[in-house]
């Protein structure tokens, strides 16, 4: 078994050294999750609500250790910790109040002399990868289906945030509902393709996701990618451009810009951009950078250090093509943290890499364009398609820009926030399947066939 530490980004310590299991241990712990799912499935519906609303209590219980760790691990200030655990506490409890309808069986239209309904069977044992960025969020919305709709959950958590793997684990693992496992990219791949698992919800990148697809495969099970994002925003003519411009920052800049659904690109209309430019440049200056404890610190460190490289080439390219810095845009050290500045640049083409390729960093690039299908067709000319917004008065405009752009979630004047009434799903290299919402606890089930001729 090889060691694994995880490091506080902003101080460079060792937090907590872990090991990892190895082959042997994950098919034990794996043959647990099956036991416990032979009897999990056999529980109501209801039950299984009662259960999980119980486990709840553990995170209102232990909000400010949860936090703590988000931030020790991940570098995210402390008060915005905070805010994700009422993020996980509203998808579970939405999830909990439609379950029982949705996983209640489907019943086809009346035919003589035959009884015809559609079961909801729960896969089995499901394998949920989570990232590191939301720790809690990611989990949350693939735990809370898998559980609700009669699963047993392997949750591997990122090595940068598996204390909150251990979290789940004490709210979610009595009789071994949800076990914590801690494994390298070799034995992930080799437990899909050898071990007893039914099912696995992935997020991360789309190299990960790729082979995690090509895992399943070889196995002919299904799997739910939520992979990378480029979401672009546009804003309209007609659009409020004080609180848009708040909403946009706000969007690109919060968790240091690391987030799959940030805003990592906005085309302005014509008429508005210089107006929209004036309305960012103060809101991006008030960011404050440091020590993520301190209550005053509104940006903490990069998670991934290297992140700020691709963030200078991207700017550096942009630049030489005609580009221009309206503020920040330079790597700054702070303690062993490494920082990226709040930066608002604009840029003159769509095909640099700035407008093309994911940088998890808070970078705000802007572009002028004529109208709105100018608008429409730079957002499409993505390999992504996670979310989309725009802003504007008219609703009419918003349909029309919802038809055309290719994403899986549409934002008229909001942004970077899953419903957990709505599906969260990407289009293209974003990912496949859904979480959240009915569509996602059906996700979490097969559909089984009832056909009975009741008298011949």
């Amino acid at each position: 078994m090889s060691a694994v530490q995880t490091i506080n980004p902003f101080t460079g310590e060792t937090i907590q050294e872990w090991q990892s299991m190895d082959f042997s241990l994950l098919r034990s712990t794996t043959a647990k999750a099956r036991s416990a799912f032979a009897k999990w499935e056999q529980v109501t519906v209801p039950k299984r609500v009662e259960r999980i609303r119980s486990a709840l209590n553990y995170f209102e219980q232990n909000r400010e250790a949860i936090a703590a760790d988000i931030t020790a691990q991940m570098g995210r200030p402390l008060v915005q910790s905070r805010g994700e655990i009422d993020g996980l506490l509203e998808r579970f409890n939405y999830l909990c109040d439609i379950a029982p309808e949705v996983l209640q069986p489907d019943t086809i239209a009346r035919k003589e002399n035959f009884h015809r309904e559609i079961m909801h069977e729960p896969h089995g044992v499901v394998l949920i990868i989570a990232a590191w960025n939301y720790p809690l969020l990611i989990a949350a919305s693939g735990v809370a289906s898998a559980l609700l709709a009669g699963n047993t959950v392997l949750l591997k958590h990122s090595t940068r945030t598996l204390s909150i793997g251990e979290h789940f684990e004490k709210a979610f693992g009595g009789d071994d509902l949800l076990q914590h496992v801690v494994m390298d990219h070799d034995s992930t791949a080799k437990i899909i393709e050898e071990g007893d698992i039914n099912h696995v919800v992935f997020t991360g990148s789309v190299a990960g996701g790729e082979k995690i697809y090509g895992s399943t495969a070889k196995r002919h099970f299904d799997c739910n990618l939520e992979l990378g994002g480029k979401d672009g925003a546009y804003v309209a003519p007609d659009a409020d451009i004080t609180p848009s411009a708040a909403m946009l920052v706000d969007g690109a800049m919060y968790n240091s810009g690391q987030c799959c659904c940030g805003i990592e690109r906005v085309y302005v209309h014509e008429k508005v951009y210089d107006e929209f430019l004036a309305a960012c440049k103060p809101l991006i200056e008030a960011y404050v950078l440091g020590d993520p404890l301190d209550p005053n610190t509104t940006q903490g460190p990069l998670a991934v250090a290297s992140s700020a490289k691709l963030m200078e080439a991207q700017i550096s390219e942009a630049i030489a093509a005609g580009g221009e810095i309206i503020t920040g845009g330079k790597t700054r050290q702070i303690s062993q943290g490494t920082f990226f500045e709040p930066t608002l640049l604009t840029v003159s083409q769509n095909d640099l890499s700035i407008m093309q390729e994911e940088n998890f960093g808070p970078l705000l690039p802007v572009m002028k364009v004529p109208d709105d299908a100018e608008a429409i067709r730079h957002i499409n000319d993505s390999p992504y398609g996670l979310t989309s917004v725009i802003c504007t008065s008219d609703q009419s405009r918003a349909e029309s820009f919802s038809k055309q752009v290719k994403a899986g979630t549409i934002f008229m004047n909001r942004c970077d926030y899953l419903d957990p009434a709505l599906p969260w799903s990407g289009v293209k290299a974003s990912g496949k399947g859904s979480s959240l919402s009915r569509y996602g606890l059906l996700a979490m089930t097969r559909p089984k066939a009832i056909h009975f001729r009741t008298q011949f």
